[in-house]
């Protein structure tokens, strides 16, 4: 497990294993899991958006574009 992405609003992990990538809003206490071609995709897209701007602002701002997605409630134990 890898930490990604963590900022007040997003945090995002890889599991190398699985090739798979959980998007995390912590704003609405709810995730996705992305794995497979849709994990690679997200990689490239997240990726792009760091170098980009890797400001947390912009990294935010295009993490709340998966917002419909991101859809599991979450629960800490």
């Amino acid at each position: 497990m890898n930490i990604v992405y963590n900022s007040d609003n997003y945090y995002v992990v890889e599991y190398p294993q699985q090739h798979g990538y959980e998007v995390v809003d912590k704003q609405a206490g709810r995730g996705t899991y992305f794995q497979g071609d849709v994990g690679a995709k997200f990689r490239e897209s997240m990726i792009g958006a760091l170098g980009e701007d890797p400001s947390p602002e912009h990294v935010d701002e295009f993490l709340s574009d998966f917002g419909v997605l991101v859809n599991f409630s979450m629960t800490v134990h």
